[in-house]
Formats: C-alpha cells, structure tokens, sequence
C-alpha cells in the first residue's frame, strides 16, 4: 500500500537548519508531483512547497519562499526538504503528500520545534 515515512525534523535556534526526508513506497513515486505540507498547533494545515516530477519546476509558499529548497532523487523514491534561516513561526509537524496541493495526510510526519 502506499506509504511514506519522514524524518529529519528536530529542536533547532532561531536560524538554524535542518534537512526532512520523505521515503516512498507503495507507488510510482517518479509519475508523482509531491508536496510538504505543515501543520502548526491549533491551526490547520498549511501547502509549503510543490516540486514536479523530475524535480525541474518547484513552487512555495510565500511565508518560506528563499528559506526552504524542496527537491527529490526518484532513484531512492524520496524528497528532501531544505529549512535555513528558521523562524519560531516555523514549528509545526512537517509531512509529506502525493500532488501539488493540500492533501490528506499519509505518514507520521517529522516534528520541528524553532525555539531559543
């Protein structure tokens, strides 16, 4: 079935940088557009980035736009997010989704805390 795990996520200062991961499983990753989604406490979720599916069109969202690099290596059916520069409006639980929008959740997600 599909699948998909995330890690990466950790406690991090105002500033800092952590790299998520996403592994696929369960379909053809490759023939997907893929999404990172977050979801801060107490509100809903919020679309981040989008990549296509050979990785060469990405788009973001405004609030990470020039901070965070989405990306994907189709040989190991996983997206990469890239997070510099965090904020503590940052925090939220980070997951990733098949398509270029919202979509429901599939994995556990990986939690990232900006906090001094």
């Amino acid at each position: 079935q599909v699948q998909v795990v995330e890690s990466g996520g950790g406690s991090v200062q105002p500033g800092g940088s952590l790299r998520l991961s996403c592994v696929a499983s369960g379909f053809t990753f490759s023939m997907y557009y893929m999404s990172w989604v977050r979801q801060a406490p107490g509100k809903g979720p919020e679309w981040v980035s989008c990549i296509n599916t050979n990785g060469g069109l990405t788009r973001y969202a405004d609030s990470v736009k020039g901070r965070f690099t989405i990306s994907r290596d189709n040989a190991k059916n996983t997206l990469y997010l890239q997070m510099n520069s965090l904020k503590p409006e940052d925090t939220a639980l980070y997951y990733c989704v098949r398509g270029p929008v919202l979509a429901p959740r599939l994995g556990q997600g990986t939690q990232v805390t900006v906090s001094s």
